[in-house]
């Protein structure tokens, strides 16, 4: 089910599997890429009957981030004309990281194989990052005399903290899977992709069986805190809760309790 070129998205139920589909070029990212990632995120906000998404990578990896050839003319010209063309280029990308982000439902990263540059600009901009024992990181801006300029200077330092952070963003080296799990960057490590995508399904399992408004309440509490504090954020949850506490759902969580059974939360 998919009008994309750069994805293959699947349905599972109330979990959506958004694939990066361009093995050839190694998932390599380019206009139509930011473009499309925009409309799918667009799209799985909208969705009442999106709960999880999944984002993993067609091929031998997740992504090898940038596609250089589609930069092409724009980093061999200094025309003011091109200068403007790469900054809108820039500008493409950030929102659609900046969308999975700022998207209600959580995302989850699994990753696999090679996850660079935009890779990880990718993978920060995730609530949640898995990965398998072959997965392969690397900031690899610094080491291509290039500013990493989608979201992983913004986003990581939050993520791993500012040692380990400063360490991997002014050296660009790869950094293994085991480093990634180490540092907190990914949160489980897997032997294999194929073991990767089953923990990756039960773990969207586990949040799509969760109340959705609890779910995306807590996701846009946590992104409000992270920007304005503790004590606004403490007003903000007041303000949250007084709108959706009292629910459906919430009904739904106590009669299941009582009756000894599993919820079927609607989101209501």
């Amino acid at each position: 089910m998919s009008d994309y070129s750069r994805f293959r998205i699947e349905k599972e139920g109330f979990i959506r599997w958004l694939i990066l589909n361009r093995p050839d070029k190694r998932n390599a990212m380019d206009e139509d890429f930011f473009r499309e990632l925009t409309q799918a995120l667009a799209s799985f906000d909208q969705d009442p009957e999106v709960r999880v998404v999944v984002v993993r990578g067609e091929g031998k990896g997740f992504s090898a981030g940038i596609d250089l050839g589609a930069l092409g003319g724009l980093v061999h010209s200094s025309s003011v004309d091109a200068r403007e063309q790469l900054r809108f280029f820039i500008l493409q990308g950030q929102a659609s990281f900046t969308a999975v982000e700022l998207c209600r439902k959580p995302v989850i990263a699994a990753i696999h194989g090679f996850c660079i540059g935009g890779g990880v600009d990718l993978s920060c901009a995730c609530d949640i990052r898995l990965a398998s024992r072959d997965a392969v990181f690397s900031i690899r801006e610094t080491r291509m005399a290039m500013v990493a300029d989608l979201g992983t200077l913004q986003r990581m330092p939050y993520i791993i903290g500012e040692s380990w952070f400063h360490e991997l963003a002014l050296t660009g080296r790869d950094f293994t899977a085991e480093e990634a799990l180490r540092m907190n960057f990914i949160t489980r490590l897997c032997d294999d992709p194929s073991s990767l995508v089953q923990e990756a399904r039960k773990l969207a399992s586990e949040l799509a069986g969760c109340s959705p408004l609890a779910v995306q309440g807590v996701k846009d509490v946590m992104r409000f805190d992270r920007e304005n504090g503790v004590k606004a954020g403490l007003e903000y949850v007041a303000q949250k809760n007084a709108a959706i506490l009292i629910s459906e759902d919430l009904m739904e969580a106590i009669n299941a309790f009582m009756e000894k059974r599993q919820p079927q939360f609607k989101g209501k």
